[in-house]
């Protein structure tokens, strides 16, 4: 793999190649959890640490399967670890913030199946980034959900004070908010190469 600048790797994950509006990945608590600020913000800090973690981990995971040349463990290994790093991040939410942890309900447990974060360490497995080439990696990547999720919580926001046609209230106007920032998010292409 040609060495690629850690600024356009962070750069590319957060906003040309961005998980949620980009390639659709994490769509769960994207629309699930950005009904407000105060629980989008949370949950893209929580979703970034778990990215962080298992980018780290998978990272290492790789070297380790493929110097003992048993690749085919390498799924497997990656969702034990992310399961684990999800249940640090609940265990601490509930000990140190409890509302937060019930204002975000299902979808903390949910991040275990996140399949951006799965994606992530595949992803950085099947481009070889090496280990700073995969923390910049992780890290855009969790800016660029955590953009993505509190850009959806703000429009949401503000738009619940508008007044609205009946068909365009709820999930209507979620979906259509979704792919209005999709399409916004689909002009940074040319920033990522290819």
């Amino acid at each position: 793999m040609p060495a690629e600048s850690l600024s356009f790797i962070f750069l590319n994950a957060a906003l040309a190649n961005n998980f949620v509006l980009a390639l659709f990945l994490g769509l769960c608590p994207f629309l699930g959890v950005s009904g407000k600020l105060d629980t989008a913000v949370p949950m893209g800090i929580a979703t970034s640490f778990v990215m962080l973690v298992s980018s780290i981990s998978a990272f290492g995971i790789n070297w380790i399967l493929t110097s003992l040349e048993i690749e085919f463990l390498r799924l497997i290994s990656y969702i034990v670890v992310i399961a684990s790093a999800v249940q640090l991040v609940e265990m601490v939410l509930k000990k140190f913030s409890p509302a937060l942890f019930h204002s975000l309900g299902i979808f903390l447990p949910l991040i275990t199946t996140n399949c951006a974060i799965l994606g992530l360490a595949l992803f950085q497995t099947f481009k070889e980034y090496d280990f700073l080439q995969s923390l910049a990696y992780a890290l855009g990547a969790g800016a660029g959900f955590t953009l993505a999720i509190v850009l959806m919580a703000g429009l949401r926001e503000r738009l619940a004070l508008a007044n609205l046609p009946t068909p365009a209230q709820g999930a209507a106007m979620s979906l259509m908010l979704g792919g209005l920032l999709s399409l916004v998010f689909m002009g940074f292409a040319g920033l990522g190469g290819q």
